[in-house]
């Protein structure tokens, strides 16, 4: 695949298309219910500003678009890809070329600077002005990255009126808050094919993510070819790897999309699939060989020797040539110093040094890593781990630990990225990802601290993840972290961006993202049936437990089939949200919300016993038996607080007593999947005891 232009098939694109104007024309219109030509705001992320004008531009076969300006490939194929998402939106024939005759354009697309770099820069313009009137559009930047981002929001801000689609008038000036808005992946532990790859970085530029961070060397895997050092890949990766001209491949498909590739190799930690194809980088005699198992391993690079960093200085280069973005990753996280500690050699090193500490020892490790990545006009960036005084100030420090860490680097001088609250793989709500500032208003920061926090990056880490899982994993929650790196502070409206949220989740889906096609899929097959409603209600009111409690019950390994009914749960499921709102209105006097309420309650208590008869049949499904015995009960539970709230009687004590151990139950972290509807039922119990402050009776 070159990276030019990338399609979906034209079935997947009808049904992505039908359930995307199902999402723009039903889900604001829930909540809001305008006439069909109100503006409805769905864009994500938000603009630095937006301003409603009056009339819209109908969406016809006469749409034709102008370039001026910059006429680059980058632009031209921006251009195509938009016309054809916007075909397939809409179902209205566009031309894909520009028009010669800039006066007939219903767009024209002024992109001032006439020429681009080849790859997009840390320092890229990204801020873009839209002004969509009645009868023409145009879209303005000084760089064709710009434009691309101008692109993104016009296609998000096409929505249907009557029998046809339109482009509502407004005026957008926007630009980002934060220069770097990445994704790191993990591709170490478990290796993702291209199309995953691809797909990601589609996402990415759906919601205006500009850095893919590629995780490429594990414990458990070397996932690039080296010329220079071919055991790396042919003793460390299973097979497994990318060779140069697939990442050359991804690199031009992401730069053509305004995506910078940053890749980490990790060391001096995370580092025994190096080792097995060239012992002598380690600190013990070896042998060494790739991990299945997770977790933290002794084996780090000897930081004493002269032939390491002859080594690494000759694989750097050759990454440096081949990687072209001026940041380059060292990773440098949970290196435990047991092996520097135990062996003498590096012992009389330390001493020699005075260093008193393992850590001390990494910093001269970095320091000269940092060094030889200098020589190639590379930036070096690393976890936390590597903070210290003495590192030199140029080194980026990514945070992903608490906050103060961000706090104590930025005042020592170091540039930042924030991660810790964005690591996907805890299954954190969209609501804390968003609400999780990359300056914390408690940091008491000076504004030339403050910017030294460039950015920050959503991390999916894959010790509990496969091909087929990865998705539902990382969207459409990093889409709730694309909006807080790029939107304005003050932008806090979790009810709103979850609204939002749902209408960008279709839009990723036709964008050929597997987010809910796939667990969708795992779902049949833990059923054993094409007739899975039932299953996939139950899957709805689940989401996986965080991956520290799964690494407690299971034990997962690279040898694990994720397979199970936790891995066709997505975290953070559309109807936690929901039924939080549901319960929220009924309590307040909504005796629509009540009803529809009563409705949910009790199609789960029909549709148990059909799940119940599945997992008789499905030995993975009868790992999730107690979840399974417990979903009716909370229907139940659910039912009966309605009841009791809508004849003002207050619950006998035995009925509050068996509720109180029926959530208890339903509370612990067993079989892998929680119940994300929970707190939504404990608030209607609690009303029903008289706990909660008094509203009016649904």
């Amino acid at each position: 695949m070159t990276g030019a232009i990338r399609f979906v098939s034209a079935a997947a694109r009808r049904s992505a298309v039908a359930g995307l104007v199902l999402s723009l024309a039903v889900v604001p219109l829930m909540a809001q219910s305008p006439a069909p030509t109100t503006f409805i705001n769905t864009l994500m992320p938000q603009p630095a500003s937006l301003t409603e004008e009056a009339g819209d531009m109908p969406i016809r076969t006469t749409f034709i678009y102008a370039l001026h300006g910059n006429n680059g490939n980058r632009l031209r194929q921006g251009a195509v890809r938009f016309i054809h998402h916007l075909e397939m939106y809409t179902g209205v024939q566009m031309a894909l070329t520009p028009t010669a005759n800039a006066a007939s354009a219903t767009l024209t697309i002024d992109v001032r600077s006439a020429a681009s770099d080849a790859f997009p820069t840390p320092d890229e313009d990204e801020s873009y002005t839209l002004d969509a009137g009645p009868q023409h559009i145009t879209l303005s930047a000084n760089t064709d990255i710009g434009a691309l981002r101008g692109l993104q929001t016009l296609l998000q801000l096409a929505q249907p009126a009557g029998s046809g689609f339109v482009f509502p008038a407004v005026h957008i000036q926007d630009a980002p808050r934060f220069p770097w808005r990445g994704l790191m992946l993990d591709c170490g532990r478990h290796f993702m094919p291209l199309n995953v790859i691809y797909r990601t970085l589609d996402g990415m530029a759906a919601v205006k993510l500009n850095v893919f961070h590629w995780h490429l060397t594990e414990d458990q895997g070397f996932r690039i070819e080296s010329r220079v050092f071919p055991r790396l890949q042919e003793m460390g990766s299973n097979g497994l790897y990318y060779t140069q001209q697939q990442v050359r491949d991804v690199i031009t498909y992401a730069s053509a999309r305004g995506i910078r590739v940053v890749p980490e190799f990790d060391m001096p930690g995370h580092s025994t699939s190096w080792m097995v194809g060239y012992p002598n980088l380690g600190s013990a005699p070896g042998p060494y060989s790739v991990q299945t198992s997770f977790g933290i391993f002794d084996s780090a690079f000897d930081p004493t020797r002269n032939s390491t960093y002859q080594f690494l200085d000759a694989f750097l280069g050759e990454m440096a040539r081949l990687f072209p973005d001026p940041y380059m990753h060292i990773g440098g996280d949970e290196s435990n110093g047991k092996e520097w500690r135990a062996n003498p050699h590096i012992h009389a090193f330390m001493k020699a040094h005075g260093y008193t500490t393992t850590a001390q020892l990494q910093t001269y490790f970095s320091t000269r890593v940092q060094k030889i990545l200098g020589r190639y006009h590379k930036r070096t960036v690393g976890w936390d781990e590597i903070l210290n005084p003495a590192l030199p100030k140029n080194a980026v420090i990514e945070v992903w630990h608490r906050d103060q860490f961000l706090i104590e680097g930025a005042k020592e001088g170091h540039r930042e990225l924030y991660a810790h609250p964005y690591y996907l793989d805890h299954m954190y709500t969209a609501a804390q990802v968003f609400l999780a500032d990359p300056v914390p208003a408690e940091a008491n920061l000076t504004p030339a601290q403050a910017k030294l926090i460039l950015g920050g990056e959503a991390c999916m880490w894959s010790e509990q993840i496969s091909p087929d899982s990865v998705d539902s994993r990382i969207w459409p929650r990093a889409a709730a972290v694309a909006e807080r790196l790029w939107s304005p502070a003050s932008d806090r409206d979790t009810n709103d961006m979850y609204r939002r949220l749902d209408v960008e989740s279709l839009r990723l889906d036709a964008d050929g993202l597997d987010h809910i096609a796939a667990p969708n899929r795992g779902l049949r097959q833990l059923a054993r049936t094409a007739d899975d409603e039932p299953l996939m209600l139950f899957a709805s009111t689940l989401q996986p437990v965080d991956t520290s409690i799964r690494y407690k019950q299971e034990h997962p390994t690279q040898l694990t089939s994720f397979d199970l009914l936790v891995d066709a749960v997505r975290p953070d499921p559309p109807l936690r949200q929901e039924m939080n709102q549901l319960v929220d209105r009924a309590l307040h006097g909504d005796a629509a919300a009540a009803s529809q309420l009563r409705s949910t309650f009790k199609a789960w208590i029909a549709a148990a016993p059909a799940v119940a008869r599945y997992a008789m049949y499905s030995p993975r499904l009868q790992q999730a038996s107690d979840r399974i015995g417990q979903w009716p009960k909370l229907g139940t539970a659910g039912l009966e607080s309605l009841d009791y709230l809508a004849q003002n009687t207050p619950p006998p004590a035995d009925w509050l007593a068996a509720q109180k151990q029926l959530l208890n139950q339903a509370a612990q972290h067993e079989e892998l999947v929680d119940f994300a509807v929970l707190p939504a039922i404990q608030h209607l119990i609690d009303a029903a005891s008289g706990d909660q402050p008094p509203h009016a009776q649904p």
